[in-house]
């Protein structure tokens, strides 16, 4: 690496794999960082006289896309165990930490708000690390983590320390190379690295921590889940925010945006047991009634007070302003243009958009969204209409963009072939290469699609079917047979159901998604969206079929009453079934198997699997 590095071919050598590991060019930053920081940490080994020690560049973190930008492995000094250093690498001349949350930073050549201190993030590498590969299970102690600032002094960016420092987390500016190569020292042997690193690869990674199954202990505990880089950030300026608030009686709009499991939801619930355990006055609210009863029953299963927690978008009509101290927005992308419906009574028509009776509720209001997971007319949660909104109140509002995922096992570069796909990315369908992450494979017929799942759930895997709204929904009768509504030849199986009581064993609709009974019906986008499990099997329907070069859309092939309607344009209608297919085709965390009803569209799709089946060869559950 250090001779690549001279000849100036190693950042060339980083484009290439990174292109080649997540399916995208990496942007200009990245590459800048690579010519910069990498120098600047290789030169400080080779004078530390760890020449032989490996160095894991653009590391991935286990069941995520987040990277750390170098991990060293090596042999300790005096254990002689196996001994890591996460290294976070800034480039950074100038950075102060924030006053009243030193977590936060402000990096004067950074404009556009505040950053995550560089001495927490890579302490949160580090725990995730301990928690999710298991060459450290029990060995927590093998691992330490440094942030490098190497274009800082002391002068410009010492002050960063106020975060304090630890064992996880230290700190050293390009004026104390000699300290930090003294770290290194202390950490790393002048031996070979390489059992070492070959130790820390195979670490069998563990189940990732779902969502659902411990959301009752995190609005308690807060010790279910770790927060990462913009996670961390979003999280801590919410908490700030609620501290300047009550200071100086002022009001702030947060948004938090990302794609499908970016962490979102975790965010949400984080914040939620922190505010909760702080005595604040915090709601969490969605648009969504399978997620919020999802949350009532698993999160308060023993405590009311914690059901109380979780509301709907239209649940703020008559709020009085600024009551709460925060109301945690989640899925916002599924506000409506007003909460007003058929059931509302007269005096509270008053017309007002939902957003500003969200905005209104409380002195924090954080809005959690994905632009392209609206799926219904009249949706119209958008980063600009929440930003606009917050405008015309005289309100600052602060956007977090969340550029990793967790879900499709942390495969980025699955969730970019989804999109191209579907056409929601530019290029084009393109052949899936498989990457270890997420397993990806395409079925004859809706019997090998069951057969395959039902396996997975033999062998103690999540697994669920959904589809595309193509088939009718009918009402399910107590006592009677649930109706096959999804009929594909002679293949015949259920919807999830609709309403909120079980029958004849099926979940209720808003449990399908983590009732082990909701296995056997086919859930559509409205139960299916904001969960996640661990095979996914996916139903593409009429509504979607290639035909020469393309997609064809046949908005008369769908049973959706919300897409029927002649009033929606056919260009809305085609955009909604894209990111309808598009939700359905990100919530495994594992895999996904692909049934098309159409048999040209069976082909296409194969054609873009390599020969073998990508399953066939990753081992666990793949």
């Amino acid at each position: 690496m250090a001779a690549e590095m001279h000849s100036g071919a190693l950042d060339f050598h980083l484009q290439d794999r990174f292109s080649f590991v997540h399916g995208h060019q990496p942007n200009r930053g990245e590459v800048r960082s690579w010519q910069h920081s990498i120098p600047a940490l290789m030169s400080a080994l080779i004078e530390a006289g760890l020449d032989d020690v490996e160095v894991m560049l653009e590391y991935t973190l286990p069941l995520s896309s987040k990277r750390a930008d170098a991990v060293i492995a090596g042999v300790h000094p005096e254990t002689g165990e196996p001994s890591y250093v996460i290294v976070e690498l800034k480039q950074w001349a100038e950075a102060y930490p924030d006053e009243e949350a030193p977590n936060l930073c402000r990096v004067p050549a950074m404009p556009g708000g505040a950053k995550l201190n560089p001495i927490e993030q890579v302490r949160g590498y580090c725990d995730y690390f301990a928690r999710f590969n298991g060459a450290l299970d029990g060995y927590e102690h093998r691992i330490g983590g440094v942030a490098y600032l190497h274009n800082a002094t002391q002068f410009g960016a010492g002050a960063l320390d106020a975060a304090g420092q630890s064992p996880l987390g230290r700190f050293f500016t390009g004026d104390e190379r000699g300290k930090f190569i003294a770290y290194l020292q202390e950490r790393l042997a002048p031996k070979p690295g390489a059992r070492a690193a070959d130790e820390f690869q195979a670490g069998r990674i563990k189940p990732s921590t779902q969502l659902i199954a411990v959301a009752a202990k995190e609005v308690r505990e807060r010790e279910q889940f770790q927060l990462l880089a913009e996670q961390q950030l979003a999280y801590e300026l919410v908490l700030k925010s609620v501290r300047d608030s009550r200071r100086g009686n002022s009001k702030e709009v947060i948004v938090v945006t990302g794609g499908p499991g970016s962490g979102k939801s975790v965010i949400a619930l984080s914040l939620l047991g922190e505010l909760y355990r702080q005595g604040r006055s915090a709601l969490h609210a969605t648009g969504s009634q399978s997620f919020t009863t999802t949350m009532r029953k698993v999160a308060g299963a023993r405590k009311r007070e914690v059901q109380d927690l979780f509301k709907y978008f239209n649940s703020f009509m008559t709020a009085e302003p600024n009551d709460l101290d925060v109301l945690i927005c989640d899925e916002a992308h599924r506000m409506r243009e007003t909460s007003a419906n058929r059931y509302t009574p007269a005096a509270n028509r008053t017309g007002r958009a939902q957003v500003d009776e969200l905005i209104d509720a409380a002195r924090v209001p954080v809005f959690l969204l994905d632009q392209h997971q609206v799926v219904r007319p009249g949706e119209m949660g958008t980063v600009d209409e929440i930003r606009d909104a917050a405008a015309a109140k005289g309100l600052a509002c602060q956007v977090v963009e969340l550029d990793g995922q967790f879900r499709c096992g942390g495969s980025d570069a699955y969730v970019h072939w989804v999109e191209r796909l579907l056409g929601l990315a530019v290029g084009g369908p393109v052949e899936w290469v498989p990457d270890k992450l997420m397993c990806l494979e395409v079925v004859d017929s809706p019997q090998e699609l069951e057969a395959f799942l039902a396996k997975k759930q033999e062998d103690g895997y999540g697994a669920r079917m959904s589809a595309g709204f193509c088939w009718r929904w009918s009402d399910a009768q107590p006592g009677e047979p649930l109706p096959t509504d999804v009929q594909i030849g002679d293949w015949a199986r259920p919807w999830n159901l609709k309403g909120e009581r079980s029958v004849m064993g099926a979940p209720p609709s808003a449990m399908w998604a983590t009732d082990p009974a909701g296995f056997g019906q086919v859930g559509c986008i409205y139960t299916a969206q904001g969960f996640e499990y661990d095979w996914s099997g996916v139903i593409l329907g009429p509504d979607l079929v290639w035909r020469d070069d393309h997609w064809v859309i046949d908005r008369t092939a769908s049973k959706d009453p919300a897409l029927i309607k002649k009033s929606v344009a056919a260009s809305h209608v085609e955009r909604l079934i894209r990111n309808t297919y598009k939700v359905l085709l990100t919530r495994g965390m594992i895999g996904t198997v692909i049934y098309s009803t159409d048999a040209e569209t069976r082909e296409k799709l194969r054609s873009l699997l390599p020969a073998a089946p990508a399953y066939a060869t990753a081992d666990g559950g793949r």
